[in-house]
Formats: C-alpha cells, structure tokens, sequence
C-alpha cells in the first residue's frame, strides 16, 4: 500500500514515515503541497494523511483537487480547536481528522481502519453485493455508483454510508449505529456532526434535498433512513 504524508513540520513528517515504513507500508513524503499534488497524478496512492496549514497550498485545498479524479481515503491533520476546519475538511471528502498532537500509533491505527474500509468495498463478491433504488445503482463489489447511469464519484466512507442505509432500506439508522458500522470506533457527542457532514455531502453528490429527500431522509433525532 503506498500512503502519501504531507507535513511542514519536518519532525512530525518523518516519525509518520518511520511508523508507517516499520508497518510494511510505502510512503511519499513531503513537506509542501505543490510536489504532493505532483505526486497523486504520478503515483498510485491508496491513502493520504495531509496537514492543513501547509507553506504554499493547505491541506484542504490539497483534498478538493485530490476529489476532483481520485476516492482514495483521505486523513486530515488539524490544530486542536480548529473545529471549522475539520467540518470544512469532510465536507470537502475527508474520510476522517486527527488532532494534533496525537501519537503516531494513533494514526497507524486511523491508517489501517480507513485502508479496511476502502478495500472491503473494493473486493469481489456475490451479485447479491447489487443495490438498486429508483435510479439509484449501487455496487459493493466494485465500489460503483451510478445516478440514472450517470456515475456519481463517492469516498470510501461515503459510499460505506449510503451502502449501510441502503442496505436497510426502510429502517431508521440511528447515527450512533452508523457511525460504529462505517468508522468502526467508539461513538462520542461529535461523531454525530461527523455523520452530519458525510451525509450532507453524499446528498450534494446526488443532488438531493434535505427537505424534500429522494434517498437520504433524516429522522431528527434519531438517525436516517432510506424510504421504501
């Protein structure tokens, strides 16, 4: 798995690389934007950690163009209390955030969950793994979604949400529950306004409506649900 670390703190950079080299993964590393964006286009990279506040381009302008042709998983690297920026950073199709400072263990870990995730819905399996609803497409075994066969470009956590209440159509998903299902760790307060966001943005992608859903309903309150 090749990963991509992008840090002007050049400490924080290279005991990422040292971790992350130790556990068997290939890292490219930088400590600007520029040449990181380079690399995407050149490289095959499976995951990126990237830093915000960066010299010449901040990580979240790096995640809009990295989401402009890529759906690899995306790891944020925020401040503590930088709290706009981590909702600006799902929104824009971050699979996740860590604040700093964090242990590098903490982001092996972050690390493995989200490669987990993207391969599960990136496997081969059984036509059963074929979701349709009112011109909905989904795909689980080649991670393919498609709006009245228009593609719809979905993020390993995104398409693991819109998979998850999908496949439960018609029952109510309670946030908690969805959040334990896709990101598989601990539910607290916030993860709520982490679910929030991806929904948000998975409704953008197919141009639905939070007041008038065609798919996406939200049951305040309690969670979400696709109708029947």
């Amino acid at each position: 798995m090749n990963l991509l670390v992008v840090d002007d703190e050049k400490e924080i950079a290279d005991l990422l690389e040292l971790y992350l080299k130790n556990d068997g993964y290939q890292v490219f590393k930088f400590y600007r934007g520029k040449p990181a964006l380079e690399c995407v286009e050149s490289e095959k990279v499976d995951l990126a950690i990237l830093d915000i506040m960066l010299p010449d381009i901040d990580g979240l302008e790096i995640c809009r163009k990295i989401r402009e042709s890529h759906t690899f998983p995306i790891i944020m690297l925020t401040a503590k209390g930088e709290e706009l920026d981590k909702v600006t950073g799902l929104a824009m199709g971050a699979d996740d955030y860590i604040t700093k400072p964090f242990t590098p263990l903490e982001v092996v870990a972050r690390v493995k969950a989200q490669l987990r995730r993207s391969t599960q819905y990136n496997t081969g399996g059984q036509e059963e793994n074929v979701l349709t609803i009112r011109g909905l497409f989904l795909n689980k075994d080649t991670h393919e979604c498609r709006l009245n066969e228009e593609p719809v470009d979905l993020t390993p956590t995104e398409f693991a949400i819109l998979w998850t209440l999908a496949e439960n159509q018609g029952r109510v998903i309670t946030s908690e529950e969805l959040f334990n299902q896709v990101w598989q760790e601990k539910y607290f307060e916030n993860s709520n306004n982490t679910v929030m966001v991806h929904v948000r943005h998975i409704r953008q992608k197919l141009k639905d409506s939070a007041e008038r859903p065609k798919y996406i309903k939200t049951i305040w309150g309690v969670g979400y649900k696709i109708e029947k």
